[in-house]
């Protein structure tokens, strides 16, 4: 007599889960853990437009899916414990579920960055207003300044030249507008290692230094400028 193998009964909420046949428009779903999605399916997967819901953290996501995670355009908030009420973390571009292409991000201080991301991180072209009231604006590489930027500090100075490692690190010029003096060089790991100073809106600056900066009487002052930058540079 042949053996005859028994049919393995299916779970009853895998019976309806295919019954329910995840595809195009639901109104919502609701998981086991209690998120909530609502919003276009495709191949059992959120693919389309659609908001998610998270329980346990009260995090709502609103915008583009595909193959199960946010990719293209959309905003994530979080849910505050003592208000309960929802604030905006992240609108901009997503991809693969990661924070992809342009878009801003509000910090858990009044910090916000607009520009460029790549996998969850601030990379390419970016604006960074800081809490202290600082303001970069330039190339990021891996949530660092990397590459060419300018950074207005609170109290009117700034710099401008290239960063490595969110450092300043080649040349660079640093304005003190307060003194009215602007530093023109090089830097190594964020100090300024040799370079030129000179007067630089010295009659608008607010607190100017007593006297003017003498006038340097060298046959050919770049060329000592590019020879000790040069026997510095061989040193690192």
């Amino acid at each position: 007599m042949p053996f005859i193998k028994p049919i393995k009964k299916q779970p009853s909420s895998t019976l309806m889960d295919k019954k329910s046949q995840k595809c195009g428009l639901r109104c919502a779903v609701f998981s086991a853990n209690g998120n909530v999605y609502t919003g276009e399916w495709q191949d059992d997967k959120k693919h389309g437009k659609g908001t998610q819901v998270w329980k346990k953290s009260g995090a709502i996501y609103e915008g583009d899916w595909k193959c199960g995670k946010p990719d293209g355009y959309g905003a994530y908030s979080v849910l505050l414990p003592k208000t309960k009420k929802h604030v905006r973390k992240y609108c901009g571009g997503w991809k693969n579920g990661k924070k992809h292409g342009y878009g801003t991000y509000f910090y858990d201080c009044s910090a916000v960055y607009e520009g460029e991301w790549s996998e969850d991180h601030r990379t390419g072209w970016g604006r960074m207003c800081y809490d202290n009231g600082d303001i970069y604006e330039g190339e990021w590489m891996k949530d660092k300044n990397n590459g060419q930027g300018i950074i207005r500090y609170v109290n009117g100075n700034w710099h401008e030249g290239t960063w490595r490692d969110g450092k300043k690190n080649g040349n660079g010029r640093f304005c003190y507008s307060n003194k009215g003096q602007l530093y023109e060089g090089i830097w190594v790991d964020g100090v300024a290692k040799c370079g030129t100073l000179s007067d630089f809106g010295r009659d608008a600056a607010p607190t100017p230094t007593q006297y003017p900066i003498p006038q340097v009487h060298l046959v050919d002052m770049q060329l000592v400028l590019r020879e000790a930058q040069s026997a510095y540079l061989d040193q690192c």
